[in-house]
């Protein structure tokens, strides 16, 4: 059975409209949290998230979740590429995944990060939270 060890969000913005910011073709964090895990062996992490993009319809975008405060590619755990469907609507982009194999320590850190061409902008909401537990 499994045991839940800590829980943390990130809300950089709760609402649409904001932060109103143009992708760039940098990696641009908008949520980080730690996790606490007391150091337990085989902890379990499952990520979720969601970011509001506008922008023009094909418009590519690419988010990036990373163990650590920093971006690192050496240290993405998950990466998915997606596209603008319409042009000038305030789309949802929602993504999930799990990190089955975190080093052993005290606290994990996570980072969401979004890249893409200057025509889409972060519209909001924008949410990163993770759930940890052990096995």
């Amino acid at each position: 059975m499994a045991q839940f060890l800590d829980m943390a969000t990130a809300v950089n913005s709760g609402n649409t409209g904001y932060p109103n910011t143009p992708l760039t073709g940098a990696a641009e964090l908008f949520g980080q949290i730690g996790l606490q895990t007391n150091s337990a062996v085989n902890p379990v992490v499952v990520l979720s998230g969601t970011i509001g993009l506008t922008g023009e319809e094909g418009d590519p975008y690419q988010i990036f979740i990373v163990r650590g405060q920093t971006f690192d590619a050496t240290k993405i755990i998950y990466y998915a590429q997606g596209t603008i469907a319409t042009t000038g609507s305030n789309e949802l982009h929602s993504f999930s995944t799990a990190d089955f194999a975190p080093l052993t320590q005290p606290i994990i850190n996570y980072s969401a990060y979004i890249a893409g061409v200057s025509t889409t902008v972060r519209r909001g909401p924008e949410d990163f939270y993770g759930i940890a537990s052990a096995r």
